[in-house]
Parts: C-alpha cells; structure tokens; sequence
C-alpha cells in the first residue's frame, strides 16, 4: 500500500503546516492518520481489502468502516478512491457469506474469537458471530460519506446490491425477532443469550433487533436506540442506491423500514428523566423497561452528531449529552489526567479516546474543545497513538497499544477541526 501511503502524507501536508503553533504535533496527526494505511491493510487475491483492526487478525465490518472514514476527504484521487472501494467490495463479499457475522478471516481459514465454543458454529470465513446491528449500518455509512464527495457509484455492482438486499431483508426480519433463527450461545462466557441463546423479550416497537452493541458486549435489552438511529441514516443511503438502480420493490421495503423504526425510536426511545427531561434512551425492550447509560463505542449517543445523526443543537440530544457526561452515566468516570466516557467492555473507570474526540467534536464552547484536546494529547503515555481506554489517573495503564480505529477517530476529529478553523492554537 505503498503508493496510497505517499498520496495521503502529500495531502496531509498542508493540515500538518495548519497545525503549527497548535497543540498537535506533527508526528502525531501523521501517526494517527496513516495507521490505518500503514499498519492494518492487505489486498486480497479476488482485488479487495481486507483491513484488520490492529492486534486482532481479524476483520470488523464496523472498525475496518472506520478505519478508512478519514480518507474520504481525499477520494478525489483515483488511489484513494480505489481503496475505499476495495474495501467496499470485501465487505459486501463478506455480508454475502454470513449478514449475522461481525468479523471476518481474510480466508477460510477457520480462526475463531478467543478459541471459545459457540453454537451455531461460525463458518470457516467468520472470525465471530455476533449480530449487531451497527455492523451493518457502518459499510453503507462509509459509502454514502464516499459518494456523496465523488458521486461515484461504480461500487455498487450485482454482489454490493446482493448485499444491500440481504441487509434490507435481515433488518426487516429482526423487526420481529422471534420470526428470526438467530441465536448466540457461547460457552464459560457472558456473551451467550438469554432464553437459550435467542435474547429476552421484546415486544414489537418497527425498531430493528439488535443481540449486541458496537463494543461486542451483548445487549441487555434489545433494542439499542443508537443503532436505530443510525440505521435511519444508513437505510436512507441504501434506498437512495435501489433508486438510483431502478430496484422499486426493495427501495420501498427501506422507505417502510425507516418509517417504522422512527416511528419506534418517537415511541419507545424516548424518556422523560426527572433530572435532563426527554431525552434518548440506551437501550428498550418496547415492554416499558430501559437502559440508561452511554458506552464509548460509536455510534454511541454521545456522538450521534459526529455521524450526521442528528445535530448537536437538538433539544433532545442535548439532554442526552448532558446526562451522558454526568455521574447519572454509570460509566462517565473523572480521575487526575481526565474524564470521559468509558465501557462495561474494558476495566472499570478506564477512559476511552474515542469518547473524548465524540466530546471534542460536539462541544459547547472552545474552552471545552480545548479542554478535550489537551486531554487527547496528554494521555497517549508517549506512544504517539490512540488507544482503546486507558486509566486517567496513570495513562501509562491502557489497553490495546495497536488500536486503529481509535487512531483514525482522533485524526479525523483534529482534520475536521483544521477544516472548520476550530483547531484550537498554542497558548
């Protein structure tokens, strides 16, 4: 990859120049923004993109998404663009091969997650697999984000628009999961379902069932408002790909499918707190019982906005954000280097770095921007890179040194801010 390295340091230079007299060293916005291309892709013998996610050897259709979110900028050169949709290619391959799977070997090799037992038994191609909902969404965001900056719809061929179906009629059936054959037992773990390994109640709400959240810790409740949200924006994409396609019947089923879950996100999604007022649950059951709390990954509710979710002035999210970064959050954690969002996911009060870039890009204020940003900067215990959470009373205490996703969140978020003339300068 070689060559798409050199095109992404030569137009990284000018933001690199704009950063000067900042708070963000060169060495590392560069670091940052080429670990991705540098570190976690390899071609694929059919002409794809298999892009690991950093230490695991395995690919997530939500992380590898990410991963290349922040080339997009730089599309409008041909190796760039072939990249991404390379990657695209290798996704809708691997969504052909299992929609329910998260991640994915670069051959059929048979690697499984940890060595665990699970039931069904992944196929040999399928690192893991949890059906999350977010997975699905991701692939059609990073496309939409590259067509709408080239208008290139070259991509979507006979296996992409395979694909798209295949996602549609999954997420029409997990409208009502016990229409589903979906199921998840794994043994020794908390990851395995209730009920058998087919989840707990649900009543119906038109919001689509989800068995686990974007950290790959299972859902408690089983529809996660974040990720029907984010399936709002990302079925929107695809109905516009069946229009353009002249694919009637199935853009219809996306135009149902977001009715119904807006229409469930309204309903049941939304609670009145007696401290924040309305605003978005975490998670529902559509039976009247909630989760309130948000969790780093994205999309998470923090960063609804960073996705072009919704806007970071809607009354609604506001609440949200507020609750989100209060103690009512049970994992907002404050210590002596900073404070943030973390995750049941890792150890208990640990910090994540995708949480403070979700903060820095919708906050309210330049002193709270920069206030982030300094956090960012000062937590990375010297390695010049992102990691997946880390202790903010010892930084030296952190977890996956080799985490591309986070990598890529942080110098996507200092770009945009060099784009918008946010970035905030040295004093």
């Amino acid at each position: 990859m070689k060559q798409l390295s050199e095109v992404l340091n030569r137009r990284l230079a000018p933001y690199i120049d704009a950063a000067k007299g900042s708070k963000v060293d060169g060495e590392l916005l560069r670091g940052c923004f080429l670990s991705t291309c540098d570190t976690t892709l390899t071609p694929t013998e059919n002409g794809g993109l298999f892009v690991i996610t950093g230490d695991i050897p395995a690919m997530w259709l939500r992380d590898s998404s990410a991963q290349l979110l922040h080339y997009v900028r730089f599309a409008d050169e041909e190796t760039v663009a072939d990249a991404i949709k390379r990657l695209l290619a290798t996704q809708a391959e691997l969504i052909n091969v299992d929609p329910y799977a998260n991640s994915f070997n670069i051959t059929a090799n048979g690697n499984h997650s940890k060595h665990y037992v699970d039931t069904p038994a992944p196929g040999d191609r399928v690192w893991e697999r949890k059906y999350e909902l977010d997975s699905l969404c991701w692939p059609l965001y990073l496309a939409s984000r590259y067509y709408e900056k080239t208008s290139d719809l070259s991509f979507a061929n006979d296996d992409y628009l395979k694909a798209l179906r295949t996602i549609t009629d999954l997420c029409i059936t997990e409208t009502r999961h016990e229409n589903s054959d979906y199921m998840f037992l794994r043994s020794g773990s908390s990851d395995t379902l209730d009920a058998g390994g087919h989840g707990g109640p649900v009543g119906y709400t038109g919001m689509i069932w989800s068995a686990f959240r974007p950290s790959d810790d299972r859902c408690k409740l089983h529809y996660p408002i974040y990720s029907n949200l984010f399936a709002l924006k990302s079925l929107g994409f695809a109905a516009k790909v069946f229009e353009l396609k002249d694919d009637e019947e199935y853009r219809q089923k996306c135009l149902d499918l977001i009715k119904g879950v807006k229409d469930g996100i309204e309903k049941y999604g939304i609670i009145d707190h007696p401290r924040f007022g309305r605003m978005y649950a975490y998670e529902t059951d559509g039976l009247g019982n909630f989760v309130l709390m948000d969790d780093a990954n994205m999309p998470s509710l923090l960063a609804l906005p960073v996705l072009g979710i919704c806007d970071k002035d809607d009354e609604i999210y506001r609440n949200t954000r507020a609750f989100v970064l209060s103690r009512e959050n049970p994992y907002y954690y404050e210590g002596r280097y900073a404070k943030g969002v973390g995750s049941p996911h890792t150890p208990e009060e640990y910090i994540w770095h995708m949480a403070l870039c979700a903060r820095m890009m919708t906050a309210d204020s330049a002193a709270e921007r920069e206030e982030m940003l300094d956090m960012l900067i000062s937590t990375h215990a010297g390695t010049k890179r992102m990691h997946e959470s880390f202790d903010p009373n010892d930084p030296s205490r952190f977890t996956r040194a080799w985490f591309a996703w986070a990598d890529s969140v942080f110098a996507d978020s200092v770009c945009t801010l060099i784009e918008q003339n946010l970035l905030p300068s040295q004093r």
